[in-house]
């Protein structure tokens, strides 16, 4: 496998993004569909709400436990595998008629997207220099960011328009798209030769670092979806935007996130929690202001530029340190702390939308944001926590 930033490699990874794009693209969809999904089968936004964290909770859970279980297959093919059951199980929503039948399609789904990531994941810095990681990840990551530049507007308006289950047919369309790209830009990448297996998991879940470094990833991200899972209704209702103009600002709020992205991969090319603590600062300190910012139609738009900017930026960050930090500690489950990266990721997706639905149903929508900002708080912490041990334990 090449190991300079050569064109090819650039190929190999835009091809992983574009298969990004449509499952970041089917996973925040729901977002901007929150209340058409709620009228369309009879339910309460905070019921439709759950969509996101079901999908959330399937994603860390079958995640590890798939990576682990398939170890011995050929990456490449398992990546092509992934993909046509993610194709499937976006077309299965499509006919879903009752909530309980979304919310099974939309679990075959999430763990098909778990997996993906965490392979890619590894393909990704695998074929790069080590001081280049940050980069790919971040490259391979973009996709994940342009679903809510123009995946998540784009499918919230045919989801409008069409119906819901539209949007999910237009999601599996893209998977195809990505299916095909794949097949021809990533190269086959050899068998590892000592394949993760279940008792990594164990290993790496007895590990008090990796641990500190997961749990700093799920309050990390799960901050800003405390938020973020209400954010259409939010502008609704608080900042006074009418339902047409939603994907309008989703569009203004995904570009702020690729940005952010970008800026985040390459704060993580050399040691990524040193500037992970820098990052969850600002993150926590950006949450607080949307109290003051959302109820104001005019600088809500500035409040959604913030909110993009640093929702994930801490991506390519925790997720390059993860990798990292299991090469020095657990050497063999590399692929399988990648994993667990992504469930930490959807653990917090999970516990960030869980409590900014308690929020909505017992406070107000605006305490979604001091709640997120306490969650982020708790990262920031950890991050700095983690800087220290490392430091000291000489890890790099």
């Amino acid at each position: 496998m090449m190991k300079e930033m050569s064109t090819k490699v650039y190929i190999a990874l835009f091809s992983l993004a574009i298969s990004a794009f449509a499952i970041g693209t089917t996973e925040f969809v729901i977002v901007g569909l929150l209340q058409t999904v709620a009228d369309d089968l009879s339910i309460s936004v905070t019921k439709a709400g759950a969509l996101i964290s079901g999908y959330a909770v399937a994603i860390a859970v079958g995640t590890p436990i798939v990576t682990a279980i398939t170890g011995r297959i050929p990456k490449k093919g398992f990546l092509l595998i992934l993909m046509m059951v993610f194709i499937l199980g976006n077309a299965f929503s499509t006919i879903a008629g009752t909530y309980e039948l979304l919310m099974i399609s939309r679990v075959i789904t999430a763990i098909a997207h778990g997996v993906f990531f965490a392979i890619a994941a590894t393909v990704a810095a695998d074929i790069v220099p080590e001081n280049k990681r940050g980069t790919a990840i971040s490259i391979m990551f973009t996709g994940l960011t342009v679903a809510t530049i123009a995946g998540v507007p784009m499918g919230t308006y045919i989801g409008q328009e069409f119906g819901w289950r539209a949007t999910f047919g237009a999601v599996a369309i893209l998977g195809i798209i990505g299916l095909i790209v794949n097949v021809f830009a990533v190269d086959k990448v050899s068998r590892p030769t000592n394949p993760p297996t279940l008792k990594d998991v164990g290993q790496l879940v007895k590990n008090k670092r990796i641990l500190l470094a997961l749990l700093m990833t799920a309050l990390g991200f799960g901050g800003t979806f405390a938020l973020f899972t209400y954010l259409a209704p939010i502008l609704e209702t608080i900042s006074g935007y009418s339902a047409g103009s939603i994907s309008l600002l989703l569009l203004v709020y995904g570009v702020a996130v690729a940005i952010g992205n970008i800026v985040g991969g390459k704060m993580a090319n050399q040691h990524p929690v040193k500037s992970l603590r820098f990052v969850f600062l600002l993150q926590g300190i950006v949450l607080l202001l949307q109290i003051i910012l959302l109820p104001s139609k005019g600088l809500s738009i500035l409040s959604i530029i913030l909110l993009g900017l640093f929702a994930f930026m801490m991506s390519p960050g925790v997720q390059a340190y993860i990798v990292m930090l299991a090469e020095k500690l657990v050497p063999s489950a590399k692929d399988i702390a990648s994993a667990l990266n992504i469930s930490a990721f959807n653990v917090g997706i999970a516990a960030g939308s869980t409590l900014g639905g308690l929020a909505v149903n017992y406070l107000t929508y605006l305490d979604t944001a001091w709640i997120g900002a306490i969650m982020v708080a708790f990262a920031f912490l950890l991050s700095v926590l983690n800087y220290k041990l490392d430091k000291k334990q000489k890890l790099f």
